[in-house]
């Protein structure tokens, strides 16, 4: 199963040509500057912008093909959207905005499984059904948005850049919701955001797009550990790895993690054996070594090995990436430090990381 879009576009000022495939279900994240051409990739998978040319196929269906002459129409394409503005309808209760979707999912004979009443308490909304758009907060709002694109059957979530216009208050209220949804519901969704936090905590796979091609597509984690990559430039470039449970050791108030092929001690965590966590390191906080040192505060020591060395020129720094069994770590140190241990690609190296500098992201 597999969600997997090639479109071509002429605009005025620029042009767009990308491909990719990516696993479903799951999130996939189009991530990018302002004008890469994400939402055109929204857009384009909602069949509300016909393209030059095309391929969009959805877990075997074929939703629109320009060689083939294929194009559904939006209202057949069974695709959720929702965008930044809820466009909730005013005039209407939260209940009756929910029920709206899936109304017009029964007249046109999409039968699903997605019942009202599991959206709502995924949602955490079932207090606000009596309610009026207005009177809601925009993290409320924005449930019920998703909620109403949810109750009406999509086989495809599309969702473009739905935390942006939310402090960051409110965007922490509405993640969670969105992590259980991805669980529960297992759709393949596609999720324009330029938040790297956000990324890192809902994604699946990463589609990379800049000036209208795509720069790396994969799973979240493999793209966002290559150093040479633009991401890698960031000021929160960092490698992400899932992780589950082995052991609490109360007594030094510590949980040890294994993910990636290592073993991570991280702050005591409240989750039990085997839970599954997503771990974020940032390349910042990784100190690198040659041997292991003595007397030293910090818990982990991550063997790897040197798979990428790139220079960061605006920072005067280099971006090292490291090959753990089964993941990768990046460290952003000086080109002194490279020197000094003689690092290499193919070569050993040590990874040095405080258990407080890892961040603990949730399942």
């Amino acid at each position: 199963m597999s969600l997997s879009i090639r479109l071509r576009h002429a605009f005025p000022a620029a042009r767009l040509d990308v491909a990719f495939e990516v696993p479903s279900p799951g999130v996939t994240v189009l991530f990018g500057p302002s004008g890469a051409g994400k939402s055109t990739i929204i857009l384009a998978a909602a069949g509300l912008l016909r393209p030059d040319a095309c391929r969009i196929e959805v877990n075997g269906q074929v939703m629109a093909d320009t060689d083939a002459n294929i194009w559904l129409p939006p209202e057949r394409r069974r695709a959720g959207l929702v965008f930044q503005d809820p466009k909730l309808f005013p005039h209407m209760s939260v209940a009756t905005n929910l029920r709206f979707g899936m109304r017009r999912a029964l007249a046109r004979g999409f039968l699903g499984t997605v019942r009202f009443d599991d959206i709502v308490e995924l949602l955490g909304v079932g207090a606000l059904l009596g309610r009026r758009p207005h009177t809601l907060s925009g993290g409320e709002r924005q449930r019920v948005a998703i909620g109403r694109a949810l109750v009406a059957q999509p086989d495809l979530l599309l969702m473009d850049e739905p935390l942006a216009s939310l402090d960051a208050a409110r965007n922490g209220e509405i993640l969670p919701y969105l992590t259980r949804l991805k669980t529960a519901l297992r759709l393949p969704v596609l999720y324009v955001t330029h938040d790297l936090d956000e990324a890192a905590r809902l994604a699946d796979s990463m589609v990379l797009i800049e000036a209208g091609r795509v720069v790396a597509f994969g799973s979240l984690a493999e793209v966002v550990a290559r150093a040479d990559l633009p991401l890698a430039q960031r000021d929160d470039a960092g490698a992400l790895l899932h992780c589950r449970i082995v052991a609490h050791d109360a007594g030094r108030e510590l949980t040890r993690l294994e993910g990636g092929g290592a073993t991570f001690w991280v702050p005591l965590l409240d989750g039990a054996v085997a839970s599954q966590y997503r771990i974020r390191i940032p390349a910042r906080e990784v100190i690198l070594a040659g041997r292991a040192p003595d007397a030293i505060s910090l818990h982990n020591i991550i063997p790897g090995t040197v798979r990428r060395i790139a220079a960061d020129t605006g920072r005067r720094t280099v971006m090292v990436e490291i090959a753990l069994p089964e993941g990768a770590l990046l460290a952003r140190v000086t080109p002194d430090a490279v020197a000094r241990l003689g690092l290499a690609p193919g070569g050993p190296v040590l990874a040095l990381i405080k258990s407080t500098s890892i961040e603990v992201l949730g399942g």
